[in-house]
């Protein structure tokens, strides 16, 4: 059995999802899952299927072609279809903090994230030991002022060498160029503490502890451009008060960052994310 995922957006108008339904249907298709959304302010509309064929009857190509040259053109789609099977090669880029990657390659390792990591990359040599542990190649890549577009390009070159479909930055301390953004749109995953732009700088558990917050969170997100203002694919919230230590803090950031970018992992992985308009529609 072949399964698929096929995710649409388009102009939002009448009797889409029953062309759509009915296309797979008249191909021997049985859905197994749908879901849709209308965007009715934008007048877009999103939709998230997945279907199955017996192997061999009707492949992916086949699946994209009879598409292009029926539904696409009649509703004027953009979509992408997916195996549901397929494990796309996700890269790890990481500087000095570990939290989240131990939390990546355990996941990884118990098959419960369905990628394959073919290395991980780093600007400092701190982490080189836990790549081994993992029996995952690394990859130092220093970066200063001087030697920055340098090792981008050796960053692509190694992208580039290892087929990577998607990159996490699990702590990666440094601002991502546009050049490897514009490779890798919508396909580079950030985690940050929620406090940006009210406390942004190398101590923000310590600046809102002096301010006294009440909850503190953490957003992971597609990068973009724009500094920490991609579109959003999960967050987090946790509660504290004055009786939490700035130690606590952190120990409460950490945790919210390890679970809230495996969730926004999961989702991207799962082909649950779809982007528009710098936001993001997440199916179930």
């Amino acid at each position: 059995m072949s399964t698929y995922i096929l995710n649409i957006n388009c102009p939002d108008q009448k009797g889409i999802i029953a062309t759509v339904t009915n296309f797979i249907h008249q191909k021997s298709g049985n859905i197994v899952y749908i879901d849709q959304y209308v965007d009715r302010e934008n007048e877009l509309f999103f939709m998230r299927l997945e279907c199955e064929f017996m192997n061999g009857k009707f492949s992916k190509a086949q699946f994209s072609a009879a598409l292009d040259s029926s539904i696409a053109k009649q509703y004027n789609l953009e979509y992408d279809l997916y195996d549901k099977d397929y494990r796309p090669k996700m890269a790890l880029f990481v500087s000095k903090y570990d939290h989240c990657l131990y939390d990546i390659l355990a996941r990884y390792q118990s098959k419960e994230l369905a990628v394959d990591i073919p290395f991980i990359l780093s600007n400092h040599i701190d982490l080189a030991s836990i790549a081994e542990r993992f029996d995952i190649p690394f990859y130092h890549v220093p970066i200063t002022k001087e030697n920055k577009n340098k090792a981008e390009s050796r960053q692509l070159e190694i992208l580039k060498h290892h087929k990577v479909e998607c990159i996490v930055l699990a702590r990666y301390m440094q601002i991502i160029s546009p050049k490897l953004i514009k490779a890798f749109t919508n396909k580079i995953i950030n985690i940050h503490h929620s406090f940006l732009p009210a406390f942004p700088g190398a101590k923000p558990y310590h600046s809102a502890y002096e301010r006294g917050v009440k909850i503190i969170g953490a957003t992971s997100h597609y990068v973009t451009e724009e500094l920490d203002a991609g579109p959003i694919i999960e967050q987090n919230i946790t509660q504290v008060s004055h009786l939490h230590s700035i130690e606590d803090f952190i120990a409460k950031g950490r945790d919210l960052e390890r679970i809230v970018l495996s969730k926004a992992l999961q989702l991207h992985v799962n082909r649950k994310v779809l982007v528009y308009k710098n936001k993001t529609v997440i199916f179930s």
